[in-house]
């Protein structure tokens, strides 16, 4: 078996620097603690940056040394790096526009050089350590670019991708000034996976729009090589949680929290970043609190926020914001010895967090945008009690899976807060049938089937596509195909004009036959037991123009009609209406009108939209432009 080399931004431990001395250890959560099971049962490299920047030659020899024992190795970042790369170009740009937060963009969105210059020499890196038989892993939206950037050192190599955070729609990806260079980094991997189907739809359609590569499926069809689609809902180590909570010690901290809290818990646990909606939550919580007074005194809001990027501005300021609603609404509704929000900023260890999700009613995880959210699915793993009531944003892709959540609009503060009381008066029967079947959904897709399941379908060889056409510049394969010509009884065949017959041209009207090529037509078609069809899309004027003198079949407007040599009449051989034309004649007009160098060919069936005299890149994206629109102007068109 070969090795597994793992490329993602964080290593799967945290490094600390204590009075010049390193401090290696394990850590806990993301993708770490996703991947350990399976890092037991295959050799695995992991490359990762390690949190801090060394500049003294004997703490880096050092790190990587410490780092080895973890089968680590660094990343090394220089401090530029860590404010271009990191903070300008992937928590800068990428990330808030990933998750539809446009409005956090820079004005210049910069970086992107930092960004490929890291990739870059990542790249180099693994293809250094690279060995035939290893499979490269690659992990999220930091390493966009490497997949291509490996392909082009590694062409026979297996890469994997997967992407941990949201895909967005085509018309939010395509603000980025890096979008193309972006798509082509991720092409460069033999399989791209995401948590839902509607990141892989807004993947597939970006790559269209803004790449011109349409998807077949569940594949994108390139130049040389095939690469695949995948949907692949992350879980948690559900065997890990339940064991948490069944614990004694976590029963003991239950009654404990529960009596402190004195009264009914709601629960909410985040990192404190913008995506995760936590103003908005807040504020449904001080709805639900001015709508039911009743609940004044006996509901509390229990909100831990991870610190999170607390060197960036943007952050900072968002933390003073949430520190303000949550003084306000402990201001308004508060007693001396009762406050409706027991906030806390800081990070808290699983064995904790189990004992929390255990006591409270009521999970409140409303992100504006999540690529998955692991909270959802470990506050139903840890509720072996099989009771509790999950409440989730629909934004989650979490909200993919887990359809009993009561699914909230996190943007809608009355709707949210209208879910919070719902959730507070739902009966038990109501709470223990709806997160029964969202457990079973949690425990049938862990984390280790996730893992197992992208491997997997990584190492599964890629079919054999059928029907690829003989290439021209292999002789053997023609001159097979004459050895079997000249030994068949019957001969067909089925020659097609512009590209075949004739070179492209872009003047369409000058692309004709030469007197050497119609003298091989008749000759070919004088043959015994042989007969010749040409097939084009060219009308039948102008087929029978250049090819009436000889006898062959000749099928104009890509078979809409036929001529048979003998009988010299044209037969229509389509029988749907051509209404459909009068809605598509004025649009191909006018998509002439705007692209210079593009014309329309009228004919009797079909229409046809030409811009091979127009620039290619603006001719390229006006094409597709026009080929999404006419899809769904003629969706219910014959």
């Amino acid at each position: 078996m070969g090795r597994l080399l793992l490329v993602a931004n964080r290593l799967p431990v945290t490094v600390r620097l204590d009075h010049d001395e390193l401090q290696v250890e394990p850590s806990i959560g993301g993708v770490a603690t996703g991947l350990a099971r399976l890092l037991q049962q295959r050799p695995c490299q992991w490359f990762g940056w390690p949190g801090l920047v060394l500049e003294e030659p004997r703490l880096r020899e050092q790190l990587a040394s410490r780092l080895a024992a973890f089968d680590c190795v660094p990343i090394e970042l220089t401090q530029a790096e860590v404010q271009h790369f990191y903070q300008d170009a992937c928590n800068g740009v990428i990330w808030p526009a990933f998750h539809y937060l446009t409005e956090r963009l820079p004005v210049e969105m910069s970086g992107f050089e930092a960004y490929e210059q890291v990739n870059r020499r990542v790249a180099d890196q693994i293809a250094e350590a690279w060995r035939p038989g290893d499979l490269v892993w690659v992990h999220d939206y930091h390493f966009l670019r490497l997949p291509a950037l490996l392909r082009d050192r590694l062409p026979n190599a297996r890469i994997g991708f997967f992407l941990h955070i949201p895909f967005p729609s085509s018309e939010v990806f395509r603000i980025l000034p890096e979008r193309e260079a972006l798509l082509e980094g991720m092409l460069g991997a033999d399989l791209i996976g995401f948590h839902t189907a509607s990141y892989l739809r807004h993947f597939a359609n970006a790559l269209l729009v803004l790449h011109g590569t349409p998807t077949a499926g569940d594949r994108v069809r390139l130049a040389d090589r095939e690469v695949r689609l995948g949907v692949f809902p992350m879980g948690v180590d559900v065997d890990q949680i339940t064991t948490l909570a069944d614990a004694p010690e976590t029963a003991t901290a239950v009654a404990k929290i529960r009596g402190d809290s004195g009264g009914r818990i709601l629960l909410a646990i985040d990192r404190l970043d913008y995506t995760k909606g936590v103003p908005r939550r807040l504020l449904a919580f001080e709805r639900l609190l001015a709508d039911h007074p009743e609940l004044v005194g006996s509901v509390r809001l229990l909100n831990i926020a991870a610190p999170s990027r607390e060197t960036v501005d943007a952050y900072r300021e968002f933390r003073e914001r949430v520190d303000t609603l949550v003084g306000r609404i402990n201001g308004r509704f508060g007693t001396a010895t009762w406050v409706p929000v027991h906030y806390m900023y800081r990070t808290v260890g699983l064995a904790e967090i189990v004992a929390l999700y255990r006591a409270a009613e009521v999970m409140l995880v409303t992100p504006l945008r999540d690529g998955m959210n692991l909270v959802a699915k470990e506050y139903l793993a840890a509720r072996t009690d099989g009771d509790g009531v999950l409440v989730l944003s629909e934004f989650a892709g979490a909200a993919a899976e887990l359809g009993e959540a009561l699914l909230v609009n996190p943007y809608d503060v009355e709707g949210t807060a209208t879910a919070l009381f719902a959730a507070l008066s739902m009966p038990a029967e109501e709470r223990q049938r709806r997160i029964r079947a969202m457990q079973a959904r949690v425990r049938g897709g862990d984390v280790n089937r996730w893992a197992d399941g992208f491997l997997t379908a990584l190492e599964r060889p890629t079919p054999t596509r059928d029907g690829d056409p003989i290439p021209v510049a292999a002789p053997r394969s023609l001159i097979v195909a004459t050895e079997r010509v000249r030994a068949a009884g019957r001969v067909v065949l089925l020659l097609d004009y512009d590209g075949t017959l004739v070179p492209h041209d872009p003047a369409p009207e000058r692309a004709i036959p030469d007197p050497a090529l119609l003298d091989l037509l008749r000759a070919l078609a004088n043959r015994k037991h042989t007969q010749v069809h040409i097939v084009s899309g060219r009308s039948s004027g102008f087929l029978e123009q250049w090819l009436s003198g000889i006898p062959v079949h000749l099928h104009a407007e890509h078979g809409g009609w036929y001529r048979d040599p003998e009988e010299r009449t044209w037969h229509r051989t389509v029988l749907s209406p051509t209404t459909w034309q009068e809605l598509v004649r004025p649009i191909l007009s006018e998509f002439s009108r705007v692209t210079p160098g593009a014309a329309v060919e009228f004919k009797r069936e079909s229409l046809a939209w030409h811009w091979r005299r127009a620039d290619p890149a603006f001719g390229g994206r006006k094409a597709r432009e026009l080929a999404l629109h006419l899809t769904q102007l003629l969706a219910n068109e014959p």
